[in-house]
């Protein structure tokens, strides 16, 4: 078990892992700090969990630059999650949102869930900064990863991943979302259907809920 600045996060190999990634200015430090005193007076409720909700709340508000809102830098993350599927890891959901993204990963094996989220960082800001012409920090140093516990929790995640863009009021389903594991799947299904084939096909992102590393 290592400990980030938030959170503890576990680099456990092959489990699946809930990662967000959040833009530089989505959410001031001194908010947050703010936050962490209120709770710390608090008894009788799970620190760690009700910060997490406080923070997704808030970003689901959409606070800062929200350059993720551009879709050449939406299309640039996307892609970039979905070329290092099945390679580094085993991609099941995503959702890029105007100022983070979530996305749940099963690391291939040897492959260390920190060396996934910094190639995927360092890639994907320094791209993000050529297309809007700036410099600088794009997100946030810190993370936030979270390792799934059974099939439950691995099934409701997929449903918080692909229904944020709903909950924050962007689109009316999730499928309508276009930069997210919703959108592809629902495509699949659409192309599947007027080939003749029922449903998502095994081996493919999004299309298998239910990987074998996870234990119920």
């Amino acid at each position: 078990m290592a400990q980030s600045r938030l959170f503890p996060h576990y680099d456990g190999g092959e489990v699946p892992q809930f990662i967000t990634f959040r833009l530089g200015d989505s959410l001031p430090q001194t908010v947050l700090d703010k936050w962490r005193i209120e709770l710390q007076k608090e008894t009788g409720i799970d620190i760690d969990a009700a910060l997490r909700r406080r923070i997704e709340a808030y970003l689901d508000q959409g606070y800062g630059t929200c350059y993720l809102k551009d879709e050449r830098v939406a299309m640039m993350v996307q892609n970039s999650l979905l070329f290092h599927d099945r390679q580094r890891y085993r991609l099941s959901a995503w959702v890029v949102m105007p100022n983070h993204l979530h996305f749940l990963a099963t690391p291939c094996a040897g492959v260390e869930l920190s060396d996934i989220q910094h190639s995927l960082k360092s890639y994907t800001a320094h791209e993000a900064n050529k297309i809007l012409g700036r410099s600088g920090q794009f997100y946030q140093v810190e993370a936030f990863d979270r390792f799934i516990r059974n099939h439950d929790h691995y099934a409701k995640t997929i449903v918080y991943i692909e229904n944020n863009p709903v909950k924050a009021g962007l689109c009316a389903k999730a499928s309508d979302w276009r930069f997210s594991s919703a959108w592809f799947r629902a495509r699949k299904e659409r192309t599947a259907g007027s080939a003749g084939v029922r449903g998502p096909q095994r081996g493919s992102p999004a299309g298998v809920l239910i990987p074998p590393a996870v234990s119920a």
